[in-house]
C-alpha cells in the first residue's frame, strides 16, 4: 500500500465537527499543503499523538477553522501514518476540505478501506474489523456489548485458543507420520481423541452462544398472531412504544402485515404484526390471513395471543397446535378483564405461558423472562466474545465438521494420517475464521459493506 487515501470520517450531515481522515505514507506532506498551522510549523515535523491549531486552505483561500491531529505509524488505527483534520461540521466545509486534500495528492478512499488496511497491517484481526461494522449499526445496548468484545480481541481470542490447541495435535500427528525413521514418540490414540473432543467443545460453545447472541446483533423474527381482536396490534404497539398497528374494536381491522424492530428483554426483535387468523368470505382479508400464517411458519420467535375475556374457538386451538414444540410464548391477553377460560388448556402446548393486559401494559416483565429463556440469553454474557456474521459461523461449522470427521476416523481406526488431514481442515476453518488465512475475494467482500471513512 504505497498510496495515500482520504476521506469524510463523520456522517454526511450537519452537525459540530467534521472530520477528514488521511492516511499512508504521504498523509504528512498531503496535509501540509492543506493546512496552515498557527505557530506555523508543519505537520511533518510534528510529533505522534499531537495537535495542531490552524486553517485549511486550497488556492490560497482559506476554507475553515481546522485542528489537525497527527497520528505516527505504527501507533494509529490504519497502522500508517494518520492525519484527522476536524472542521466544522456541515456538508459544503467538509467536502471542500476533503476536495482539497484530493487536490493535495491523496485519492478518495473506498468503503472500509481505512479498517482494512488495519487488517492488511496487522493491527486487528478479521473478527475485529467486522466488529467494527457491528459497533456502528448497533440497535441495543447488548449489540454494542457484543460488538465492543468482539472489537477488543476477545472473539479472537477464544478462536486463538482453538487454533493453538489443534496446531499441537497436527505437529505430534505430523512428526509421527513425516518421520518414522527418528526417535519420535507415538502418538496416544486417547490422548488425540481427548484433545479433539476438547477443541470440538470449545467450537461448540462458540457455535451455540453465537446462535443465541443473533438475539441481540442480527435480530429475532417475531410474529405475533392469533384471531381477530384478541390484541395483537395493542402488544404491537406496546412494544414499539408507539402507534404502528391501527387498533379498533373492528374484527378484520389489520389486514397486512405491519413490521417493527425494537429492543425487548436486552435481545432486537424483528416484530410483525399480523391479519387476524380466522376463516372469511372477504377476499382482501383472505390474503392478510395468508401472509399471517405464511410468518407464523417463517418466524424464530411467535407470540401466540389469546383474549381471555372470551371463550376458546377452534380457531385458536388450531393455532395452538402450530405452535407446538416451536419458540413460542402463550400470551394470555386482557388480564384486566374476568377470565372466560382455563390457560392450563393451552399450557400443553406452549413452553411459556404469560398473562399480560396489552392496553395496561402490565405482565411485560413476565413476557421479557419469558423471552430470555426461550432465546438463552438470560445467561448469555455478550462481552463474552461471540461470533457476530455469518461468515463467521460458516468457518466455525466448517471446523466442527471437520474435527467430527477426524473424530470418527480415530474411533473407526483408520491411519493417523487420514485423522491428521481432518485436523489439518478444522485449523484450515479456524484460520479462514481469524483471518489468518482467507481470500482476497472474501476480504473485497467484508470490507464493501463498511461506510466510507471507517
Amino acid at each position: 500500500m504505497t498510496d495515500t487515501i482520504a476521506a469524510i470520517a463523520t456522517a454526511q450531515a450537519p452537525g459540530a465537527l467534521g472530520v477528514v481522515r488521511i492516511s499512508g505514507p504521504d498523509a504528512r506532506a498531503v496535509a501540509d499543503r492543506v493546512f496552515r498551522a498557527k505557530n506555523g510549523k508543519p505537520l511533518s515535523q510534528s510529533a505522534g499523538y499531537t495537535m495542531r491549531y490552524g486553517h485549511a486552505v486550497q488556492d490560497g483561500e482559506t476554507i475553515d477553522e481546522v485542528v489537525a491531529l497527527v497520528f505516527a505509524a505504527p501507533h494509529s488505527y490504519t497502522g500508517e501514518d494518520v492525519i484527522e483534520l476536524d472542521c466544522h461540521g456541515g456538508l459544503v466545509v467538509t467536502s471542500r476540505v476533503l476536495q482539497a486534500v484530493l487536490q493535495a495528492g491523496a485519492r478518495a478512499a473506498e468503503a472500509g478501506e481505512f479498517t482494512k488496511r488495519a487488517f492488511l497491517n496487522g493491527r486487528i484481526s478479521l473478527t475485529q474489523a467486522e466488529a467494527v461494522m457491528g459497533i456502528i449499526g448497533a440497535q441495543g445496548k447488548n449489540a454494542a456489548r457484543a460488538s465492543q468484545a468482539a472489537l477488543s480481541g476477545k472473539t479472537a481470542q477464544r478462536i486463538a485458543a482453538v487454533t493453538q490447541d489443534l496446531t499441537h495435535a497436527a505437529a505430534a500427528l505430523a512428526a509421527w507420520t513425516d518421520y518414522p525413521e527418528d526417535d519420535v514418540p507415538a502418538v496416544d490414540g486417547g490422548d488425540l481423541e481427548q484433545s479433539l473432543y476438547a477443541a470440538l467443545q470449545k467450537v461448540e460453545d462458540l457455535l451455540c452462544q453465537s446462535e443465541s447472541g443473533k438475539a441481540f446483533t442480527q435480530g429475532i423474527p417475531t410474529a405475533i398472531v392469533g384471531r381477530p381482536n384478541v390484541g395483537k396490534s395493542t402488544l404491537m404497539n406496546l412494544l414499539a412504544g408507539e402507534e404502528r398497528s391501527i387498533v379498533t374494536q373492528i374484527a378484520g381491522t389489520t389486514r397486512d402485515v405491519v413490521e417493527e424492530t425494537v429492543s425487548f428483554a436486552g435481545v432486537l426483535l424483528r416484530l410483525s404484526d399480523t391479519a387476524g387468523i380466522h376463516e372469511t368470505a372477504d377476499e382482501v382479508e383472505q390474503i392478510g390471513v395468508a401472509r399471517a400464517k405464511e410468518r407464523l411458519q417463517q418466524a424464530s420467535l411467535v407470540f401466540a395471543v389469546f383474549d381471555q375475556s372470551n371463550s376458546l374457538e377452534d380457531e385458536d386451538l388450531c393455532l395452538a397446535e402450530q405452535c407446538k414444540g416451536r419458540n413460542a410464548v402463550c400470551i394470555i391477553n386482557k388480564s384486566d378483564l374476568p377470565a372466560r377460560f382455563d390457560a392450563a388448556l393451552l399450557e400443553p402446548y406452549f413452553c411459556q405461558t404469560v398473562s399480560i393486559s396489552a392496553k395496561e401494559g402490565d405482565g411485560l416483565e413476565q413476557l421479557q423472562n419469558a423471552v430470555t429463556s426461550l432465546l438463552g440469553t438470560a445467561a448469555l454474557d455478550p462481552a463474552a466474545g461471540l461470533l457476530t456474521t455469518a461468515r463467521q459461523l460458516d468457518c466455525a461449522r466448517a471446523a466442527r465438521d471437520a474435527l467430527l470427521q477426524g473424530l470418527d476416523a480415530l474411533q473407526c481406526g483408520m491411519t493417523l494420517d487420514a485423522v491428521g488431514v481432518c485436523v489439518d481442515d478444522a485449523i484450515a476453518a479456524m484460520l479462514s475464521l481469524s483471518g489468518e488465512r482467507v481470500s482476497e475475494r472474501v476480504v473485497q467482500e467484508i470490507f464493501a459493506s463498511f461506510c466510507v471513512g471507517k
